[in-house]
């Protein structure tokens, strides 16, 4: 069997890997047009900063002589695939140096092309110093243009993983720099409210960010570039300019081969990643998927999935029946010290899909509270109602978010709803954790509110309420160091500890919401106040999340 793969890095190099570990005997030729066949793409970004990795070869994963010595692989990097012969079975070739052209027949062929970044259609966008980071080769002229023009400003355009990466770097170098983010908030996967905390974060790091703005034009001049913006009336001068605005898949060779293609470019798949043609595979950034949890088309250009759809083919050619189970999106990255992640469905897309959900938002330590160090993270699940089962997960903080994303990503995995995570048997030890983890906590959360043992309500949802006579009772101690108050009519304060014995004093013919720094508190006073014949509601989240979210639900907090 004679099979040929167009593509390599982590669909096409894992599929010819995989390929050869079950076929001894199978002819596998792999195409890269670039130089690079296997390399860390998601390390481009670290590699800006030459202080963190100092040398290219760090980054490649496998040449094509090991590829050769250890696979008996036939790798062809600088080798352009332009044409498919489905009929014949053969691919037409140009080596990229010479203009040379052959062919070479197929018994299976495997796509792998991956996807190119988008260049949006704007003056000045082919400019000396504009940029995008989607190869080595890209990385590396980067890298040597901030060296020979002594780069001191940056303007980034797109706040997605790429580009907040490409800041970290850039600043850890000294270089001033600008995120401009066509959109509401950084970060596309994850819900506006838990974004505000990393514009937050990132700005305070000395980046300048600047959202629901995009670039019009890049104009050269004797000081640098100057990008003129489409909402503002002054233009950002920068010394280099990074376009990361996303991507498109590189799917043309296979448009003109006659595959089956969605609306969006993305070669359509089955389970067995197998594309319209049943000799042909696809696997990677260029390819339509199915969502694990929707069950609808979706396409996610992550390294893992594409990984795995590159075993799944291999093993499907080999005559092992692999399905690919959907993907899941889940994703992490580090800024500074912050780190964000997420997995599953956030609350826009549970929205958009007219899912019955709901929601919730905790805070947790990563650890025992008493063991030095260790900041809180911010937890938001989105599970669905009634069932409680966990469609979605955002986690941002520090340390401990790895873990808490990955237990979450392998419980949406199977299928797993509020009562599992509760029932989870997690490594405690207090550098670690606590003896109920974060994960355990929020499982009992989402009981708590799908039982009715407790009512919560949005901060957004708070405007024209003190209208209609509702109490707002702040339930903090004294001691806490975030007291603040909020301005709005019916607001009264009692910490937790005196909420007893003023119970009398309150009206129980009114609403009460009550809050405190995080939600915790708030939970216990619904629980006093609800055995009383209160009608009560918990702030979700508390001031923690009121104060960082901005949600807009026009009240004022006084420190």
């Amino acid at each position: 069997m004679k099979v040929v793969i167009i593509g390599g890095v982590a669909g096409g190099a894992t599929a010819a890997a995989r390929l050869r570990r079950l076929d001894e005997k199978a002819q596998i030729i792999m195409f890269e047009k670039g130089p690079y066949v296997s390399y860390a793409a998601c390390g481009l970004p670290y590699f800006l900063n030459e202080k963190l990795i100092k040398d290219v070869d760090a980054l490649v994963i496998r040449t094509p002589e090991e590829f050769r010595k250890k696979n008996n692989i036939d790798v062809r990097v600088g080798s352009e695939v332009t044409s498919i012969d489905r009929e014949g079975k053969k691919a037409e070739i140009v080596e990229v140096a010479t203009g040379k052209k052959y062919t070479e027949s197929y018994d299976k062929l495997i796509i792998s092309t991956g996807s190119f970044p988008f260049r949006p259609n704007i003056p000045g966008i082919d400019a000396e110093g504009v940029f995008t980071l989607w190869s080595i080769p890209d990385a590396v002229r980067i890298r040597e243009y901030i060296r020979e023009k002594r780069v001191g400003r940056a303007a980034i355009v797109g706040g997605g993983a790429i580009g907040l990466e490409a800041a970290e770097n850039l600043a850890e170098l000294g270089i001033e720099v600008t995120i401009i983010e066509l959109s509401d908030h950084l970060i596309a996967p994850i819900d506006a409210d838990m974004a505000l905390p990393v514009l937050n974060y990132v700005t305070e790091k000395g980046i300048k960010v600047i959202l629901n703005d995009g670039v019009t034009a890049i104009e050269k001049g004797r000081s640098g570039l100057t990008l003129k913006l489409k909402e503002s009336m002054s233009g950002i001068e920068a010394d280099m300019v990074l376009m990361s605005v996303g991507a498109r898949p590189r799917s043309e060779l296979a448009k003109n081969a006659g595959l089956a293609l969605n609306e969006r470019g993305f070669i359509k798949t089955d389970e067995y990643m197998r594309t319209s043609d049943p000799d042909i595979y696809a696997v990677g950034d260029v390819t339509e998927v199915r969502h694990f949890i929707t069950g609808k088309p979706a396409s996610v250009a992550l390294a893992g999935p594409a990984n795995r759809q590159g075993r799944i083919a291999a093993d499907n050619i080999a005559g092992i029946r692999s399905r690919y189970g959907g993907i899941q999106g889940t994703g992490i990255l580090k800024i500074f010290d912050m780190t964000v992640a997420f997995t599953g469905l956030s609350e826009r897309e549970a929205e958009k899909q007219s899912l019955l959900y709901d929601k919730v938002i905790t805070y947790h330590h990563p650890h025992a509270g008493y063991y030095p160090g260790g900041r809180e993270m911010a937890m938001k699940v989105v599970f669905e109602v009634p069932t409680g089962k966990i469609l979605g997960a955002q986690i941002v903080g520090y340390s401990g978010v790895d873990k808490r994303c990955d237990v979450l990503a392998a419980c949406i995995r199977m299928g797993a709803a509020a009562h599992d995570l509760t029932e989870l048997e997690l490594a405690y030890s207090p550098p670690f954790g606590a003896p109920r983890d974060p994960v355990n906590v929020t499982g009992h959360v989402i009981e708590n509110i799908l039982e009715g043992k407790v009512k919560k309500t949005e901060w957004g949802s708070l405007e024209g309420i003190e209208k209609e006579g509702a109490l707002f009772i702040d339930v903090r101690s004294d001691n806490d160091i975030s007291v603040s108050t909020i301005k709005i009519e019916g607001f009264e304060r009692i910490p937790l500890e005196e909420l007893r014995s003023r119970l009398s004093g309150l009206d129980r013919e009114k609403p009460i919401f009550v809050h405190c720094r995080s939600g915790k508190e708030g939970y216990f006073a619904s629980c006093i106040m609800r055995q009383e014949g209160f009608d009560v509601s918990n702030l979700d989240g508390g001031c923690l999340f009121r104060e960082c979210s901005l949600c807009g639900c026009g009240t004022e907090v006084e420190e």
